[in-house]
């Protein structure tokens, strides 16, 4: 099953890139291979570092604005580098996992606090981008064990694609801002086009956890190793970010309406 979320590649639970590992030694069934809960409690337990090193940059920039720009700037030059190690070499997964959950929770803390300081709704906005977020992924993932949410190859594909497209746009918006051209503003303002297009975002990031749940269940069938749970939940937690940023995007227009 293809996935859009670059951490989850095709070749992800390859046993290539099992280090060596002979299948014989990782059948599924085995206490030491990747196991479908053993994901989810590792997801759980990186999501939680990441709120808690949100929550304190929330606070901590609150009462000195000056370091916001630095948590931002340092966690997400960190998390880049920590994100482009853990992918290709998944077996620090579970040392560098907990470090880029934190690192990217300073980033979301400093972004939610700019945003609620730029809307009459505040905090409260903030707080119900992320039940929002965790909803979303409580719904799907129940969805997901119930067996009542998978999606076919067709489906799959489209959304890699249009996964694909909208990081193009956000992409080409970056480039043809930095000399002052703003053909794309519309998608970032609050304005209906603004709205459906962070609409179709957020249902776009939706459809991408499902495909990583069903990425994920391929390598627990595949017998991967059992470090490859924390790199299953390091992919889930990039995905979640993406969908938080987007619901707190979304919120904010429907705010300044």
């Amino acid at each position: 099953m293809r996935t859009s979320n670059p951490t989850l590649r095709e070749d992800t639970f390859a046993p290539a890139n099992w280090g060596g590992i002979s299948t014989e030694l990782t059948r599924p069934g085995d206490s030491a291979v990747m196991t479908m809960n053993g994901t989810v409690a590792k997801t759980a337990f990186l999501l939680l570092l990441c709120i808690a090193s949100a929550i304190f940059a929330f606070q901590y920039t609150g009462v000195n604005p000056g370091l916001s720009r630095l948590l931002v700037l340092g966690g997400a030059i960190g998390g880049f580098v920590l994100w482009l190690v853990i992918s290709f070499v998944p077996k620090t997964a579970p040392f560098l996992s907990p470090v880029y959950a934190v690192a990217q929770g300073l980033v979301m803390g400093a972004i939610s606090l700019a945003v609620a300081g730029s809307t009459k709704a505040g905090t409260g906005l903030v707080l119900q981008a992320v039940s929002l977020t965790l909803g979303i992924f409580a719904a799907l993932l129940v969805g997901y064990a119930l067996g009542l949410i998978r999606m076919g190859s067709v489906l799959a594909k489209c959304v890699v694609v249009a996964t694909l497209g909208v990081g193009l746009t956000y992409l080409a918006n970056w480039i043809l801002g930095m000399f002052g051209i703003h053909v794309l503003g519309a998608i970032h303002g609050s304005g209906a086009v603004g709205i459906g297009f962070s609409v179709v975002v957020v249902v776009l990031a939706s459809l991408n956890l499902v495909l990583d749940f069903q990425f994920i269940e391929g390598g627990v069938r595949s017998g991967a190793p059992k470090y490859m749970e924390w790199y299953g939940g390091f992919g889930l937690l990039v995905t979640l970010i993406w969908l938080y940023i987007e619901v707190l995007r979304l919120l904010s227009k429907l705010n300044r309406r």
